[in-house]
C-alpha cells in the first residue's frame, strides 16, 4: 500500500505540471517543439488504399519495365536515354520526401494501352504544389486538363506512396479517393537528383501503361 501511494504521488508530481503546461500551450496557441525522441504518428497508406490500387502498386516495377520495353520497341530508345536517371527503374535515392513548395512538373506517358497510339509522349511542363494538409502533405497539379491531386505517405527510406484522384477539365475540387476507380491514382515518389523527383503511376486508367510525373523544385 505504501508503494502504491508513492507511485501515485510521483505521477501527480510529474503529470501536474505537464497538464498545466499543455493547458497553457492550448490557451496561448504557442506550443514548444516536441521533446527529442518523441514521434508524431503518421497516417499509414495501408489503411487507405483500395484493393485494385494495392495490386497496381505491387506491380509498379514490372509495369515500368514493360512500358519502357514497348516504347523502345517502337523507336523511342533515344528519347528514353536522353531522360537519364528519370527513366531508369533502379534509380531511387534516400530522403524521398517532397519539400513544401512549388514545382515544375511534366508527364511522360510510356506504352500505349491501345494500338495506334504513341508509346512515348512527353507533355509540356505545368505547375505543381506540395502543401501541408493536417498531419501529411498533399501534391496538387495547378493547371492543365488532367490534374492529379492526392496525399503523400511516408514509406521507407527511398520512396513515398501517393494516393489521389484526377481532376478533369474545369473541375474545382478533387473527388474523394476510393469513390471512382477510373479517377483513383496510385504511385510511388522517388528522389532522382538534387531538387529532382519522379512520381511513377503504374497502369493508369487511360492511355498509357505507365505515367511518369517529372518534378523539379522551383527556385
Amino acid at each position: 500500500m505504501r508503494t502504491m501511494s508513492a507511485r501515485l504521488l510521483a505521477l501527480t508530481l510529474i503529470s501536474g505540471p505537464l497538464i498545466a503546461g499543455l493547458a497553457g500551450c492550448a490557451h496561448n496557441k504557442a506550443c514548444p517543439p516536441a521533446a527529442p525522441g518523441s514521434a508524431v504518428l503518421q497516417p499509414d497508406w495501408h489503411d487507405v488504399i483500395t484493393d485494385p490500387d494495392h495490386l497496381r502498386l505491387r506491380a509498379w516495377r514490372k509495369a515500368f519495365v514493360d512500358a519502357l520495353t514497348k516504347a523502345r520497341g517502337s523507336g523511342h530508345g533515344a528519347e528514353i536515354d536522353a531522360q537519364g536517371k528519370l527513366l531508369d527503374p533502379d534509380t531511387a535515392l534516400d530522403h524521398p520526401a517532397l519539400p513544401v513548395g512549388f514545382y515544375s512538373c511534366r508527364v511522360i506517358k510510356l506504352g500505349a494501352k491501345e494500338a495506334g497510339h504513341a508509346d512515348y509522349i512527353a507533355y509540356p511542363a505545368h505547375r505543381c504544389q506540395v502543401r501541408p494538409s493536417d498531419d501529411i502533405t498533399r501534391l496538387v497539379q495547378l493547371d492543365g486538363l488532367q490534374k492529379p491531386s492526392g496525399r503523400l505517405y511516408q514509406d521507407g527510406a527511398s520512396r513515398m506512396v501517393f494516393l489521389g484522384t484526377m481532376i478533369l477539365g474545369d473541375e474545382q475540387k478533387p473527388i474523394a479517393y476510393g469513390r471512382d476507380a477510373d479517377r483513383d491514382m496510385v504511385g510511388i515518389v522517388q528522389r532522382v537528383g538534387d531538387k529532382h523527383w519522379r512520381m511513377l503511376l503504374p497502369n493508369p486508367a487511360w492511355e498509357s501503361n505507365m505515367d511518369v510525373l517529372d518534378l523539379t523544385l522551383a527556385d
